[in-house]
């Protein structure tokens, strides 16, 4: 892929800035050429790119020899559970059960746990015969799984942003988003409002799936989203229809939000395994208090390196498959 030389800054130091703001989640790196700027893109597999020390520690636990540029692209699943490193895989899970379920009458409920949102915009061009991907070029539908991963895959799909498209799909799913301080501090409703946003990079001017939360009173259903920090105002009064479970573990303990400056930060989640265990069960008991594990339709788990702890992924990995286990979620 091939830039103009007006699209990039003329200093490298902002070059790097500008590159990795945009592709987030991939490393991009750029060459002179004498047609414009020849761009590559890769995951990253620096050390410092990761942040977390002790990461090796947690990949040897997860096995399959795994590299820190393969990370992205790892996942298994057992049952109604998906197991991934990237919570960018959610998405593909989603349309994975969309596929076998078709799609439905009553409004979809997502519950996301997570210490972000994910409602960034994607880096996908709406063109009149749908979502285009800029990197491959092919068209990205999530009716079709295939299409979803190959987006995933180069990078159009990214962590912070896999919740956007499904909204656009499904514009009368239900979000709660369970979020711990200092964060989410009390419990907001918000309109999911779809929008679109210009590119600014690969082709200024062509537009990308957006959403805006717009504040409303204390309203929940379809098409609205809430955030909040507790366990009764999350599953309060949900209605009928499929649920659809995002775990990133992040929400549990987000030590270093990607951040190589996380050292400095004053305020920041990092409570002890100990804590991360008791809301393991805590969130377990909550569902089986509501009486929705039986509506659970997918489950995604996110380990999420460079955000939760390495050290902690085996202890909270076995909690939460006994939680699931009491729940009969398999």
């Amino acid at each position: 892929m091939t830039l103009p030389f007006d699209r990039l800054p003329g200093t490298a130091a902002e070059r790097h800035a500008t590159l990795r703001d945009y592709f987030c989640d991939k490393d991009a790196c750029v060459k002179r050429t004498t047609g414009g700027w020849e761009l590559t893109l890769g995951w990253p597999n620096d050390a410092a790119r990761h942040v977390d020390p002790k990461l090796s520690a947690g990949l040897a636990w997860w096995g399959e020899g795994l590299e820190r540029s393969d990370m992205a692209l790892s996942m298994r699943r057992s049952g109604r559970i998906l197991s991934t490193l990237y919570d960018s895989w959610t998405l593909l899970s989603w349309s994975e059960w969309l596929e076998r379920a078709g799609l439905q009458a009553a409004p979809i409920v997502v519950l996301h746990v997570d210490d972000h949102r994910d409602l960034g915009a994607p880096r996908l061009f709406v063109e009149q015969a749908g979502w285009r991907d800029p990197m491959t070029g092919h068209l990205v539908d999530l009716a079709q799984p295939n299409s979803v991963a190959s987006a995933i895959r180069s990078g159009a799909i990214g962590m912070g942003s896999f919740l956007t498209p499904f909204l656009h799909a499904f514009p009368t799913t239900e979000v709660r988003h369970l979020c711990q301080p200092p964060k989410a501090v009390d419990t907001r409703d918000f309109r999911v409002e779809l929008t679109e946003e210009q590119d600014t990079l690969l082709d200024p001017g062509a537009l990308r799936p957006a959403v805006d939360l717009v504040p409303v009173a204390r309203e929940t259903g379809p098409g609205r989203y809430r955030i909040t920090p507790d366990l009764g105002d999350w599953l309060q009064g949900i209605g009928p229809g499929p649920i659809l479970l995002h775990i990133d573990m992040d929400y549990f303990n987000n030590r270093y939000d990607g951040d190589s400056d996380w050292l400095d930060r004053r305020r920041k989640l990092d409570p002890s395994l100990a804590s991360v265990l008791d809301k393991v069960d805590a969130l377990a008991d909550a569902l089986h208090g509501a009486r929705l594990a039986s509506r659970l339709e997918d489950v995604v788990i996110a380990y999420s390196p460079g955000f939760f702890p390495s050290e902690y992924w085996q202890a909270a990995d076995e909690r939460l498959r006994a939680a699931f286990a009491r729940l009969d979620v398999r």
